[in-house]
């Protein structure tokens, strides 16, 4: 039955994927959402680890990105069920769904509904924004969009403080696997000027028989339509690059040319997965901006031309691995 809810899973990004998975593990869902002033923005990640000695624990994670404080909330692992015909999770009192978080944390209660959700498109062959590579065995690191975009409605009692969400908008994606990339960028970003216009991208270091080669996943959603900048769909990674202050990214393939420019701001340490275990540690910024240009070389037009707010950005590793300058 594990072997069966694993191959299932596979094209079903959302579900969990560790189905008899006792050593060396972890699964994570990573749930923004910011309110509609702009004033309050958290990331929620339910989540299970395990070490390659056989210790296990539940956990959620809480990123307060504008206050930038972090908690870590351990859970026992048999309190951690999911289901096995969809992503639904109970995490001791807490529920996590595509369509609602349900939280009773320490400092943290409440319901928050998500409205109008973009998960990124499975097919056949293509089952999510891994691509071909969901179906590679043994990789170190997975990953999955549950939605680019969405409305929040709902409240969350804060440290005694009534936090009202309606009217805000969210963001969720998943990674698992053993361990994160030793190099990567990570950014996201769906506070556009133009509502609905939602933005990610991921550069990382990825093992692969025995060498490495640099990664990437991008997607863009502007006006109903979802454009693609992947390592699979013939795009070239032309920048990858970092310093104390910006990050830059260009990516091009026949049909489109994506320019990044994400400036960096104050950030939050996290746990972070190594071997299984929740032991290393990231630091991600949800204050940041990402200035996007989308420009159509088919039509020679300029498709979008913006800068997003309350982004969220992570510089993790050996940087120099993945850096690009042309």
């Amino acid at each position: 039955m594990d072997a069966i809810n694993r191959l299932k899973a596979v094209f079903h990004p959302a579900r969990y994927h560790g189905w008899g998975r006792t050593r060396r593990y972890f699964e994570g869902w990573y749930f923004k959402v910011v309110d509609r002033s702009g004033s309050h923005a958290y990331a929620f990640i339910p989540g299970i680890a395990m070490n390659g000695h056989g210790d296990r624990h539940a956990f959620v994670q809480v990123l307060d990105g504008k206050r930038l404080t972090a908690g870590y909330h351990t859970f026992p692992v048999e309190a951690f069920q999911p289901a096995s015909g969809t992503f639904d999770l109970t995490l001791g009192g807490n529920r996590f769904t595509e369509e609602f978080i349900r939280l009773d944390l320490p400092g943290i209660r409440g319901e928050l509904r998500f409205h109008g959700t973009v998960p990124w498109p499975v097919r056949w062959h293509s089952p999510g924004i891994m691509g071909p590579y969901a179906f590679v065995p043994r990789m170190e690191c997975y990953h999955g969009i549950l939605s680019m975009d969405h409305t929040v409605d709902g409240i969350l009692q804060i440290d005694w403080q009534r936090v009202d969400f309606s009217g805000g908008r969210g963001y969720t994606e998943k990674d698992w696997g053993h361990s994160f990339p030793s190099a990567y960028f990570w950014m996201q970003c769906n506070h556009f000027s133009t509502p609905g216009s939602s933005f990610k991208a991921s550069v990382a270091r990825i093992p692969w028989l025995g060498n490495a080669f640099t990664g990437f996943i991008s997607g863009v959603w502007h006006e109903g339509k979802l454009y693609r900048f992947t390592t699979y769909n013939g795009t070239r990674l032309k920048k990858s690059y970092a310093d104390l202050e910006t990050v830059e990214l260009l990516m091009e393939n026949g049909a489109y040319r994506l320019e990044v420019l994400a400036r960096r701001d104050h950030a939050t340490s996290l746990a972070a997965p190594l071997s299984g275990f929740m032991d290393g540690r990231i630091s991600e910024s949800m204050t940041s901006t990402i200035e996007l240009t989308l420009f159509s070389k088919r039509e020679n037009r300029l498709l979008l031309h913006d800068t997003g707010h309350h982004a969220a950005l992570e510089v993790a590793g050996k940087i120099s691995q993945i850096t690009i300058t042309g």
